[in-house]
């Protein structure tokens, strides 16, 4: 039997690869992306987290590599959209662009900084399959001296491009402990999107 801080571990670091918060509402059915177009982009994800994991930087070098890589894979605009809530339709274009700049940065450093757990591991693209009206890709993490866990990826093309919009971590939605933890944030600076942003660039 694994130990909690064992399963605490696995779960933060499937969380940097989630990169985000809450369950976004389902896409828009597509009649464009494929099973193999969904399976394709997370194979490409996959391939360049191994490479950046298995690279030989330091933390700190390793923070623009996977903010670099979340921009290319994921929804980014949707992802901070959803993270922010309810607060989201309150803020202005520019804040919203803001604070999508600023929280594709912050989760970068929030799970780069984990990231070394993983060096001599690896993620792996096992299936891919239709859920409803967007593809779920699923991969094996397989983390040195642990046990392998489940990472799903759910994908869409709503944004007009094939991107991740989510990560389910052993059945655990990664999407949601980030916008409950944003929403923390905001409450503590009693809904003012402008200091959250500036405190999301030195977090």
């Amino acid at each position: 039997m694994q130990s909690n801080h064992s399963m605490m571990s696995r779960r933060r670091f499937a969380a940097g690869f989630a990169l985000g918060s809450v369950a976004l509402a389902l896409p828009l059915p597509s009649l464009a992306l494929t099973v193999d177009d969904a399976r394709a982009l997370i194979d490409k994800a996959v391939r360049d987290i191994n490479a950046t994991i298995d690279s030989g930087k330091s933390e700190q070098a390793m923070y623009g590599d996977f903010e670099r890589i979340f921009i290319r894979y994921a929804d980014v605009p949707a992802i901070a959209r959803s993270a922010l809530g309810v607060a989201a339709k309150s803020a202005s274009k520019a804040q919203m662009s803001s604070f999508t700049k600023a929280f594709q940065g912050y989760i970068s450093r929030k799970y780069g900084s984990r990231f070394r757990e993983f060096i001599g591991g690896r993620i792996e693209v096992t299936d891919a399959r239709a859920v409803k009206s967007y593809y779920e890709v699923i991969s094996v993490a397989h983390l040195k001296g642990q046990a392998p866990f489940d990472v799903r990826w759910h994908v869409s093309d709503k944004s007009g491009k094939n991107l991740f919009f989510n990560i389910i971590i052993e059945g655990v939605n990664m999407l949601a402990s980030e916008r409950t933890e944003v929403g923390a944030m905001l409450d503590k600076r009693k809904g003012n999107i402008d200091a959250l942003i500036t405190d999301l660039k030195t977090a």
